[in-house]
């Protein structure tokens, strides 16, 4: 098995609102967004464990890459946990699993999202980079 790709920050908000924020569609466009402009986002929820959360993104939609989020344990306001597959637009896939943790720190939230799963340094450090981006669009958008 990979390395696990790690990443926290702390967002200065309640567990419950974090939470709650992360499991709406504005939220979730946040944290897939990018500042670039014509940057595509578009994502669905079905939040209950099985039900599906589907994000696509990307600069053009003949090229949008998309997340189909499984949920596998909803645990508000602490935790979550999905399997995913990724589909690139490529036209490769990855399957890994991401947990979210929502952790209350003195009226604030230590948010910390691990995937479980990915295969290889590259794709690895691509997740990765894309983390403090996606994060900091998400406590913006609070």
């Amino acid at each position: 098995m990979s390395e696990d790709v790690r990443f926290a920050r702390v967002i200065g908000a309640r567990p419950e609102k974090v939470f709650a924020a992360f499991t709406e569609q504005e939220g979730q466009e946040a944290f897939y967004g990018n500042d670039d402009p014509g940057w595509i986002v578009e994502s669905e929820c079905d939040l209950r464990v099985g039900g599906l959360w589907t994000v696509s993104f990307g600069f053009s939609r003949d090229e949008l890459h998309r997340h189909d989020h499984v949920f596998r344990v909803i645990d508000g306001p602490g935790r979550l946990v999905v399997d995913t597959t990724e589909s690139r637009a490529d036209g490769s896939s990855l399957e890994f699993e991401i947990e979210f943790l929502f952790e209350e720190r003195d009226g604030r939230t230590l948010v910390t999202m691990i995937q479980r799963g990915i295969p290889t340094a590259e794709l690895r450090d691509e997740h990765r980079a894309g983390m403090p981006n996606a994060f900091a669009r998400f406590e913006r958008a609070l």
